[in-house]
């Protein structure tokens, strides 16, 4: 399970649920089908390519405090 040091630390352009689940204290899962079926209560940017979520890592690190 990655920390949110873990994250700002990554060199990735984007994250997966299952990256940012420890930090945002839920499953990857549940993180998944809340954005298909309740896109507005994600309050950070996303995206479906096909079935994979992605996170773009600077607008997710803002959301979660941290200034790029």
């Amino acid at each position: 399970m990655q920390t949110l040091e873990d994250l700002h630390a990554s060199s990735k352009a984007f994250f997966t649920p299952g990256d940012v689940c420890g930090v945002l204290g839920s499953n990857p899962q549940t993180i998944r089908v809340t954005a298909r079926q309740r896109p507005d209560l994600i309050g950070y940017e996303f995206t479906f390519v096909g079935n994979r979520m992605k996170i773009p890592r600077v607008p997710f690190l803002r959301f979660m405090g941290i200034e790029i």
